[in-house]
Order: C-alpha cells, then structure tokens, then sequence
C-alpha cells in the first residue's frame, strides 16, 4: 500500500499534535522550587545582608566550613572565640528544596561549631551562616560538597 501526500500531511499533523501534548504534559508535572517563598520580601532585606556580609570580611580571617569523618565543622575567625554568637546555619541546595536544612548555633569556647553528617543529606549546598555578636550582625557565605 502506497500514502498519498494527503495521508502524509494528516500523519505529519497528527505526530505534530502528539509531540505538543507530550510537551505540555512534561511542563505541568515539572517541580520549580523557589528560592524563597517571599523573596519580595526577602529582597527589601537584602541591604541587611550585604552590610553583615561587609562586617564578616573585615575580620581577621573567613569563617570555614569542612566536612571530615566526624561531621561539618564551622570555625569562625578568631575574634569570636570566647564570645556567645547566637545566629542560624542554613544548607541551601539549589536542586531540591527538600534538602535544605536550617540549625541554630551552638558554638563552643573556641568558636568552633560540629553538626553530624547525618543531619545533612549529600549534596551541593550554599551553607549560609548568619550570627550576632554584641549588637553586629555578621554574615558568610560558602559553598560545600557532601
């Protein structure tokens, strides 16, 4: 059996049509985290950050974060040793929202803080440290694997 040219245009259409409900079909069912929920909101704050951000690389030295067999130590520069720091640690992974974790600090004498490797999945993180000592607020940003 042979097409004509007119049951070649009617299949050409025809996969046309299915090839676009396959596409609109994929769009409606793909996930597309934001990174904020309130990032108007959050992006009147922003000054706040770049101004802490300033503070924190005025200091001495950046504060690090390192992943090891025991857990994620954070160490902050030596002028906050012996200070009480109170702030948040927050895991931000770009590809999934359900990675993210947000911890409160609890940093020792010598402004060393652990937090086990179980508390973070693995993956890509932006760990974002945000602290007060005294009345500054600081604030630092690094990338990490795990």
């Amino acid at each position: 059996m042979r097409f004509s040219w007119g049951n070649r245009i009617l299949v050409v259409i025809l996969l046309f049509i299915a090839g676009m409900g396959y596409l609109v079909y994929r769009s409606v069912n793909t996930n597309y985290d934001l990174v904020s929920q309130e990032y108007y909101k959050d992006e009147l704050e922003y000054q706040k950050v770049i101004d802490a951000s300033e503070r924190a690389g005025q200091l001495s030295q950046q504060t690090s974060v390192t992943v090891n067999d025991s857990g994620i130590l954070i160490q902050f520069p030596e002028e906050m040793k012996g200070k009480l720091l109170k702030g948040t640690v927050y895991f931000y992974c770009a590809t999934d929202v359900r990675k993210d974790r947000k911890t409160a600090l609890s940093v020792n004498e010598e402004a060393r803080q652990s937090i086990a490797l179980n508390e973070v999945p693995p993956g890509n993180y932006t760990v974002k440290i945000q602290w007060e000592s005294g009345d500054q607020t600081y604030y630092s940003e690094q990338s990490l694997t795990r």
